[in-house]
Order: C-alpha cells, then structure tokens, then sequence
C-alpha cells in the first residue's frame, strides 16, 4: 500500500493532457507530510515542537507521463538526517509505471530570522529510525 494516492485532477493537467510539470513538487509536499504523519509526527504538532521544514533542493526525474484521472501511488524513504535538514525521496508510480522521482533536501528554518536551526532532538530520532539506505 502507498504512502498516500493522488488523483490527477483537471486542472493540473497542460495543454497536452499531462500532469503539469510544477505539480510534482505539490505531490511531492503533500507526501512529506504523509511521512511525517506515518512517522508519529502530523504536522501541527511538528511545527508545535519547533520544525519548519522548507525545500533548499528540488531534482525531480521524469519517466512516464500522468494524465487526467489517473490515480497516482506515492511513496516516500528518508535518505539523510543532518543536524538542520533531511534529505527525501519521492517515487510516483501508476500501477506497475514509474512516472517520476524527487529528490528532495529540507533544512529546518526559523522563519523569523530567516535562517536554519537545528532539528529538535525528538524529530531528529524519529527520522533516524525511519532512515532507508
């Protein structure tokens, strides 16, 4: 069972009938809070223990389109947990087709000063144990 499916919708598709490019980075943040959510952490309560993940890297690989109405499987493994990020990837598929990855590097942030700050240390365990090589 995925982590999360999301429906292609209308309105994410171009006008050649694909799932927009943009809109892989939406599914993709819409599965990291899936993962945190799967991992003891919804979010409220993360950004409550002083976690504001934000993307500094973003690669994402494209190998099948998706269309309108297609259900999409989503899965996601935590590659990476430094002191202030965590790298994930993502992986879309359609059935048994891959359709694209993502690859994606969070550092937690204060937002007030505009800079990073370290994990809290019950987040940071959570993603170790959830660590995938």
């Amino acid at each position: 069972m995925p982590l999360y499916q999301h429906r292609v919708r209308n309105h994410e598709v171009d006008s050649q009938g694909f799932l927009f490019n943009s809109r892989y980075l939406e599914v993709a943040d819409v599965a990291m809070t899936e993962f945190f959510r799967s991992i003891g952490w919804p979010y409220p309560k993360l950004v409550a223990e002083g976690t504001d993940p934000s993307v500094v890297s973003a690669a994402l690989l494209f190998k099948s389109p998706a269309y309108f109405d297609d259900i999409l499987d989503v899965d996601v493994k935590c590659r990476n947990v430094g002191n202030s990020s965590f790298k994930i990837d993502v992986a879309i598929a359609r059935g048994d087709t891959e359709v694209a990855t993502v690859e994606l590097v969070y550092v937690n942030v204060d937002a007030a000063q505009a800079r990073s700050r370290p994990l809290p240390g019950a987040v940071a365990r959570a993603l170790h144990g959830a660590l995938q090589g």
